[in-house]
């Protein structure tokens, strides 16, 4: 997919990798590019720096009748989305003892966020034709998150969506792409996702964008900003227990510190 002249949404666009995108597809000549954020004064900031093809919306992407609205008043005012990107995404640390709002809270951010947007979209996109989805997961949705159960079980659940999506209905138009960067600069890097996710370096949410759009363009459904991954899960797959064994170490440097 190239987004030029496409309608675009993005959820989570206030900061971080979400307002990497929407300026990136705005730079690509996109039609509209909404703006989607529990954040309405960061949406609003995000599609000022744009002008006049952006959108801001306010969203809770842990309620469907919230992204129910967004949807629906993202075709009636813009037209047909073309790309939605469910970017929005939330972190907290823990092991077994995290408690039970806190499992709902997350799952509802990281994971039911991305049901509501196939439950309510895709339908919608099959009968026109097709359409594209760019989830924002993570390597953790890929490999593990040391120090973080929750964040770890709602990736991969992410990934595993988007990975059904992709075989029931790519035959229909519909196009999946998922994102698993490492660490990236952003809010969430910065308020306590924690130097495990360093081990590879810092991307910046640029990098990313850049990363996005050739993923778009080729139709590739992981996207990994950071090459290592793409080893990491090649080890992963070849010898389970060696790559186990490798996490254990790398926990034990990240508790050690």
């Amino acid at each position: 997919m190239r987004v030029r002249n496409k309608v675009v949404v993005v959820t989570g666009g206030a900061s971080g990798i979400g307002r990497a995108l929407a300026l990136r597809f705005a730079g690509e000549g996109a039609k509209t590019i909404v703006v989607a954020d529990v954040d309405a004064a960061g949406a609003a900031a995000v599609a000022g720096e744009i002008g006049d093809v952006a959108v801001p919306v306010t969203v809770d992407v842990a309620s469907e009748s919230s992204v129910l609205d967004l949807i629906e008043r993202t075709e009636a005012d813009q037209g047909p989305i073309d790309l939605f990107c469910s970017n929005a995404g939330i972190f907290t640390r823990g092991g077994l003892e995290t408690p039970q709002d806190t499992w709902e809270r997350m799952l509802g951010v990281n994971f039911m966020s991305q049901v509501f947007v196939a439950r309510h979209l895709v339908p919608r996109m099959i009968a026109r034709g097709g359409g594209h989805l760019l989830i924002t997961a993570s390597a953790a949705g890929l490999l593990s998150q040391i120090g973080s159960v929750t964040y770890t079980v709602t990736k991969h659940a992410a990934v595993a969506l988007a990975e059904w999506i992709s075989i029931t209905h790519r035959e229909e138009g519909i196009r999946v792409s998922v994102l698993c960067p490492q660490a990236v600069r952003t809010p969430m890097l910065t308020s306590g996702e924690g130097s495990v996710a360093t081990v590879d370096g810092v991307m910046e949410p640029e990098q990313v964008a850049d990363a996005v759009i050739e993923a778009l363009d080729a139709e590739r459904f992981l996207v990994l900003p950071h090459p290592e991954v793409a080893e990491y899960i090649r080890r992963k797959g070849e010898d389970p227990e060696r790559w186990l064994a490798g996490m254990r170490r790398l926990q034990a440097r990240y508790v050690g510190a």
